[in-house]
């Protein structure tokens, strides 16, 4: 069996700079969400965000509740379908209080938006969204963050196919200690 480094054609952003930039936003939520009277509910988008949510609870110096939601878009190809369904709901209630959505990639804003109407309809005060990986030019659905919420980007990702660091394609590569950009013929064959 091949090494999954392999398949990568590019590194974009390698361990260090990953750590040092999720170090970076953390520091920003704590400042940003100290003057809260209950803890922040980090709620992480499964399942690329696992690793991005892990290592930010981490370094987030405030008491923090966590949980998951799914959301599903992509299936197993590389581009989202634009009608993303919650597959999975939240066990904790978020009446009342400020979620920050802990997303791997902002791409087309579909499933980021349906997510926001989603803790808006749970009651939820307010929602940020931490996002690893951000990609404006692809965006097609332009979200409104509720109440107070604030907008975070861990890096801003030009227009590849990207794996690594909790990112997939067909369930593999999320191991990966680095983001890079899948070779073409990995995902054009659609056999990982």
């Amino acid at each position: 069996m091949k090494s999954l480094d392999s398949h990568i054609e590019s590194v974009l952003w390698t361990s260090d700079e990953i750590t040092s930039r999720v170090s970076e936003l953390a520091a920003e939520i704590s400042a940003d969400l100290s003057h809260l009277s209950e803890p922040p509910v980090l709620v992480g988008v499964a399942t690329g965000a696992f690793l991005f949510l892990a290592d930010l609870a981490r370094h987030v110096h405030l008491p923090v509740t966590v949980d998951f939601i799914r959301a599903e878009s992509y299936g197993s190809g590389t581009e989202s379908n634009g009608s993303p369904k919650i597959s999975s709901d939240l066990k904790l209630d978020v009446t009342g209080r400020h979620v920050v959505l802990v997303e791997d990639i902002v791409d087309t804003g579909s499933t980021i938006s349906c997510l926001i109407a989603h803790l808006e309809s749970k009651g939820a005060s307010s929602v940020s969204v931490c996002t690893f990986l951000d990609k404006p030019s692809r965006r097609k659905v332009h979200f409104k963050l509720l109440g107070n919420g604030k907008f975070y980007r861990g890096f801003e990702c030009p227009d590849y196919f990207v794996v690594g660091y909790g990112m997939d394609f067909a369930e593999l590569y999320r191991n990966l200690p680095y983001v890079g950009v899948l070779k073409p013929e990995r995902y054009k064959c659609q056999s990982p």
